[in-house]
């Protein structure tokens, strides 16, 4: 069995104009003294890391890989959660999501969506410059507006996005296989793959391509309702990333699932720190070390109350305290009679 690797940290949403946070020799020091022992990097920021330089030259990728392990650290993965979004958009999101990409391709949603793909693609050989083993990042949307089938959807039209959606993807799958490197969808609302089912129909469309992978993270599917151990049941096999980020999700006689247009902290479902929500982390690594999953324990730190450094702080800390060193032997060995055929055959009437 494998024991899980971790704690680390998704650093995306600690980023900011102030040290230690606004580079990633500051950064990678910072999280070392919390306890971590790995960063997992977004991509669209070249205070971190220059992603096309990290996927053409081998010098530089080391160069950056040198500044995290100076501080003990290992890079664990890269994350493209903002340009896979921008792999599909449908029409209606054009204005939203022109912030994720260079001012330059605003309002131009061929070429922001030709940028992307090709990001996503640097990202495979960045990765395999780096060493590492899987990357991150979000499917993107064509169908997501029409998740609720009223008014009545035209017929085959979730059929049509997603064959196109295949189509996008592909190609982009091709790249991570040449390189050796594991893409795992991060199964997230605004996302055409937002559960299993939408993942097995995005599997079908890519000929079950076996980089097509997952990133588990319990969060979205408590707000969602989904059994996220019966998910890791079902797809662990798939599973090759982790996000470690808890949820709560309390309905009334006035909220449900869908959240009345209420903000985070005024929904029924909404992110917390670790250990503040609902999720059965006690369950799921002892799923992950079943598995064998072989990948890291990532803080992905969101919360609507919580100060994102006390939750970094208390998040190293919960993560290694639930990561399961496992045993190398079993534990009844001490009663066991050997192993001998002839016995066996005697025992059996053989």
């Amino acid at each position: 069995m494998l024991t899980i690797k971790g704690p680390a940290i998704f650093i995306a949403q600690f980023i900011s104009d102030k040290a230690p946070f606004n580079d990633l020799r500051s950064i990678a020091q910072w999280a070392a003294g919390l306890g971590y022992k790995g960063l997992q990097l977004p991509t669209g920021d070249p205070r971190f890391i220059d992603l096309q330089k990290a996927a053409e030259s081998k010098d530089y990728a080391d160069e950056i890989k040198g500044i995290v392990n100076e501080a003990g650290l290992e890079i664990t993965e890269l994350s493209t959660h903002t340009q896979g979004q921008l792999v599909a958009v449908n029409p209606i999101y054009n204005e939203l999501f022109n912030a994720f990409a260079p001012q330059h391709l605003h309002n131009d949603p061929k070429a922001r969506q030709e940028w992307a793909v090709q990001q996503v693609k640097y990202a495979a050989k960045a990765s395999q410059n780096l060493g590492l083993k899987a990357s991150v990042t979000f499917s993107g949307a064509l169908a997501w507006p029409f998740i609720y089938p009223w008014p009545q959807r035209p017929a085959d039209l979730v059929k049509e996005a997603f064959d196109e959606l295949g189509r996008r993807w592909t190609p982009i799958l091709d790249v991570y296989e040449e390189c050796g490197i594991d893409l795992c969808y991060e199964l997230h609302p605004g996302e055409d793959l937002h559960d299993g089912i939408t993942y097995e129909m995005f599997l079908d469309r890519v000929g079950q391509h076996q980089r097509a992978n997952l990133l588990f993270d319990p969060s979205h599917y408590v707000l969602q309702c989904l059994d996220y151990l019966d998910h890791i049941d079902i797809y662990h096999e798939r599973i090759k990333m982790m996000h470690v980020k808890d949820a709560e999700f309390n309905p009334t006689g006035r909220q449900g699932v869908y959240g009345g247009y209420q903000n985070w902290i005024d929904r029924a479902g909404r992110f917390r720190s670790l250990g503040d929500g609902q999720v059965d982390f006690k369950a799921i690594f002892s799923k992950m070390a079943q598995y064998d999953f072989p990948g890291w324990a990532v803080l992905e730190w969101e919360c609507a109350l919580k100060h994102p450094e006390d939750g970094a702080r208390e998040g190293a800390k919960f993560i290694a305290d639930h990561i399961i060193h496992v045993t190398d032997h079993v534990f009844d060995d001490f009663a066991s009679s050997g192993t001998d055929t002839s016995i066996n055959k005697k025992i059996l009437g053989l």
